[in-house]
């Protein structure tokens, strides 16, 4: 068995408890650094005052009609948000399928991790139109 222990350890994301014991669930290894990567691209930049340059600019994206120029401006974000965002990996591949005429994106992400040399896949929901699911009855 591979001992991935130097690929890091933390609380799970979102933070739970187990059941049997009442103590944090913890992740390790690949699922850590999914976890990270989803929690890096969910934070909005500058919205941690103690690490200004943590986190993503795809809220920006969240109202804007999803074209070819987003889609490429999506894939260049996620690319720089997890070069500089998760030392733990070498970014390979940064894809898109959009569904729903825009309104869903989901960002397929190859990585391989730095340590073990072996390539990870991640995909991360966006949802474009977030909570605009509003309806006007007059």
């Amino acid at each position: 068995m591979e001992d991935s222990s130097f690929l890091g350890s933390g609380w799970s994301y979102p933070i739970v408890f187990e059941d049997a014991n009442l103590q944090l669930r913890m992740s390790a290894a690949v699922e850590n650094i999914n976890q990270s990567i989803h929690l890096l691209l969910n934070t909005p930049i500058g919205s941690r005052s103690l690490l200004p340059d943590y986190g993503s600019k795809l809220s920006t994206f969240l109202f804007r009609h999803i074209d070819a120029t987003a889609q490429e401006e999506i894939i260049q974000s996620v690319t720089f948000t997890l070069l500089n965002g998760e030392p733990r990996i070498d970014v390979e591949n940064v894809r898109l399928s959009v569904n729903d005429g825009g309104a869903t994106v989901e960002v397929f992400i190859t990585y391989v991790v730095r340590q073990t040399n072996a390539r990870h896949n991640h995909v991360f929901p966006f949802s474009s139109l977030e909570g605009s699911n509003l309806e006007v009855t007059g």
